[in-house]
């Protein structure tokens, strides 16, 4: 069996070692989105750490804001601008604030932020799934895998921190 990624060339010449190849449309629509929902991730983590007051999930939320979104915002970006795409627009960041000045009703609690993520994150891995099924490029193949793998790894972490937190909702356990 042969391994395309290791040969890195197809008969049509489709997938090659530079991907000199444009980007097709689906590719610039679906990398574009990506990247306005990573901007907007952006602002949404920042919220999110503002409201948290467990150092736990408040240091989770900072490391895959570095390490997770912010790349693939870098690197998405780097893309579009190469193939000269228009940016889409990014949202204004957010300050930090003391948990203290957040009105209590207008809060969001722990549970609810660690369940907020996780289906996001959830979403972004169907949608790299998706980009790298339509896309004809290795490098961008290659780079929405990784992306999904990142993905993998922080949906692990608060998937487990949402269990020792008591978080986590159980549905009804079916008995017969």
């Amino acid at each position: 069996m042969i391994d395309i990624r290791n040969e890195r060339v197809n008969k049509m010449g489709v997938v090659n070692e530079k991907s000199e190849m444009p980007l097709h449309s689906g590719e610039i629509y679906h990398l574009w989105s990506h990247l306005l929902k990573a901007k907007q991730d952006l602002v949404t983590i920042q919220i999110f750490i503002n409201h948290t007051g467990d150092k736990d999930l408040k240091a989770l939320l900072e490391d895959f804001l570095e390490n997770s979104v912010k790349y693939e915002e870098e690197q998405t970006e780097s893309i579009l601008s190469q193939n000269g795409i228009r940016l889409p627009p990014a949202p204004p960041a957010r300050p930090e604030v003391n948990l203290q000045d957040i009105p209590a009703g207008a809060r969001f609690n722990e549970p609810e932020i660690a369940h907020l993520v996780l289906r996001e994150i959830s979403i972004g891995k169907m949608e790299c799934s998706f980009i790298i099924g339509l896309a004809h490029r290795v490098d961008l193949i290659e780079m929405f895998d990784e992306f999904h793998g990142l993905k993998m790894e922080y949906s692990d972490k608060l998937l487990t921190l949402t269990k020792e937190k008591g978080w986590l909702t159980d549905p009804p356990i079916l008995l017969k």
